[in-house]
């Protein structure tokens, strides 16, 4: 046996390494106290040396250290991801622990976590806003698992930092549960996103006024602990560039900090790879990314946002703030408010009140918002002399290309077809705006259409009746003429029937979040009654499935879903 003394400076990934291999394919379970924490953020970028939390300018710094301040008495969980839990190699079992809800209320706080506040700034509404930070967000670290993921754990609505400016950093459980549950159901879509480990709630009300005209009342507060691998966005970054050239280098080093622990296959791109393109522009036409890791970063970082924007198309997403503050450097989606899902198809449609009425962040502009965005990256980038124009240029001509590649794979198998058919697919959503279909279970239904171009007529639109209502004979006209073309396409495609609807049943969900399932279970939460929430959860995790005996979830919204507070909602919370 070898005895020799081992190093004292043993890196955490190699503890977890060794972890790893010693229990093979067993799945590691852990007490909440054995969790394996790491504080990279902390230990590698620039730290606000001042830590009260008086609202402030925080300058040269990447965050500041606060500890959760929220009064709490009495906390109770309300609902949790044992999904969430498998990733930080957390016991499931300790959800039932009696202090779990102290423990992520911030109320009993766990050895070996350092909590912070992230400093950054953004676009709002498309207009520079300065510093804005984590106003009621509190990242406890991160931590290291036994695959050597590293995932970050973050409360949200522990109480005030100093980014919180005139707010009191608290969270109210209406929106609590939005977030919980959305976070969930984009991850069993198939969508990049921010999890959610749990829900708690304080104990104590919390004063908001919904609508912002001057009625505020009492609503319960709640605590949602957020996780990430990471909760960089590109306001991160621009909040330093903002500042001048004193705080430019700052920008470099958490770009620095960002390729080392999230993409670190841009660090070993070999300078022998053919990574040089063409930008199509007269003069030096060429683009070389592996002489710029830069330039190779700001090209991924609007690749993922593209295909992320792709994706959010695809099952009727509505960010509702796709500010540069709320958009992820990794791709993820990050921050609901006031989102929702296509009810009736509509691209014009906002679920946020405060869009209105310039919709600047409805349904039908997220790819172009997104680009614009990612322009302001760039911009940052460039201003800290990092890229270049005409690599600036390329990874917007690549969050282009990405987004339509991906977007058109998408629609073209939501129909099932084997390639992508642009007349078709842009008639189809024509008809169903001028209709108003309902997105999700339109496409749900149209995998019962037959390959049978001998289907009588006034038979063709039997499969989708529960989604043509009320149209008349005009409009019947029109989609009859619709599926016939629809099913010439099927025929040509030699695609067995029962295969194809198989696969369109994989990207076409019959399960949506949609905002009145949402407000059900926050009318139930909200009286004490939290067995709504967990079964909506639960219905949200198999939205792909048919799920005998929850079709009542897959309903059209009724009448109430389109009051104020619903259909609509502002970003109080």
């Amino acid at each position: 046996m070898d005895s020799s003394p081992r190093s004292g400076n043993l890196s955490v990934e190699s503890v977890t390494d060794d972890l790893r291999k010693s229990l093979g394919n067993d799945k590691v379970r852990l007490k909440l106290e054995d969790l394996n924490w790491d504080h990279s953020f902390v230990r590698e970028l620039p730290e606000d040396l001042i830590t009260d939390t008086i609202p402030r300018e925080v300058l040269h710094a990447c965050y500041t250290k606060v500890s959760p301040s929220a009064e709490v008495e009495n906390p109770k969980l309300v609902t949790w991801s044992e999904s969430v839990a498998e990733l930080i190699d957390l016991d499931p079992k300790e959800f039932e622990r009696s202090d779990f809800p102290l423990v992520f209320s911030g109320a009993s706080p766990l050895v070996g976590v350092m909590p912070y506040a992230q400093c950054y700034g953004g676009h709002q509404f498309g207009m520079w806003a300065g510093q804005l930070g984590d106003g009621r967000a509190l990242t406890l670290g991160e931590i290291l698992n036994s695959r050597s993921e590293r995932w970050e754990l973050q409360l949200k609505g522990a109480g005030k930092t100093p980014y919180s400016r005139s707010e009191d950093g608290l969270a109210v459980l209406r929106s609590s549960i939005r977030e919980f549950l959305c976070s969930e159901a984009m991850n069993s879509l198939g969508i990049p996103t921010t999890r959610a480990l749990c829900l708690v709630t304080t104990g104590k009300y919390v004063t908001r006024d919904m609508f912002y005209d001057g009625n505020p009342k009492e609503e319960p507060g709640a605590i949602v602990c957020r996780v990430a691998q990471s909760f960089l966005r590109f306001g991160s970054f621009q909040i330093h560039a903002s500042r001048g050239k004193e705080d430019l280098d700052i920008v470099k080093a958490l770009a620095d900090y960002t390729i080392r622990h999230h993409f670190p296959h841009i660090e070993k791109i070999s300078k022998t790879e053919s990574l040089s393109f063409n930008t199509g522009e007269e003069g030096s036409l060429i683009v070389d990314l592996t002489s710029n890791k830069y330039a190779a970063w700001a090209v991924e970082v609007a690749e993922r946002t593209a295909s992320l924007v792709a994706r959010w198309q695809g099952v009727g997403f509505i960010h509702g703030v796709l500010d540069t503050d709320n958009t992820s450097v990794l791709g993820l989606t990050i921050d609901y408010g006031p989102y929702g899902f296509l009810d009736a198809f509509d691209p014009s449609y906002t679920p946020n009140t405060t869009d209105l009425p310039g919709r600047r962040y409805c349904f039908g502009n997220q790819p172009d918002i997104c680009l614009w965005n990612i322009k302001q990256f760039t911009a940052t980038l460039s201003a800290a002399q990092m890229i270049n124009d005409k690599e600036a240029n390329y990874a917007m001509e690549r969050y282009g290309t990405k987004f339509m590649d991906d977007y058109q794979s998408i629609m073209t198998r939501k129909l099932g077809l084997p390639k992508y058919n642009k007349q078709l697919i842009s008639k189809l959503l024509n008809n169903m705006a001028v209709d108003k279909v309902d997105y999700t279970n339109f496409f749900r239904l149209l995998s019962n259409i037959k390959a049978d171009p001998s289907i009588s007529k006034d038979k063709l639109l039997v499969p989708l009746k529960a989604a043509l209502l009320d149209i008349g004979t005009e409009r019947k006209e029109a989609w009859i003429s619709w599926v016939q073309v629809y099913i010439e396409e099927l025929v040509a495609s030699g695609i067995p029937d029962d295969q194809r609807q198989a696969q369109m049943n994989s990207i076409n969900p019959k399960f949506i979040l949609r905002n009145y399932l949402c407000q059900s279970a926050i009318d139930a939460a909200e009286q004490g009654d939290y067995e709504e929430v967990r079964r909506l959860l639960k219905v949200m995790e198999r939205p792909y499935d048919e799920q005998p005996g929850m079709e009542k979830y897959a309903r059209l919204p009724p009448a109430w879903a389109y009051r104020p507070g619903v259909g609509m909602l502002s970003s109080s919370s």
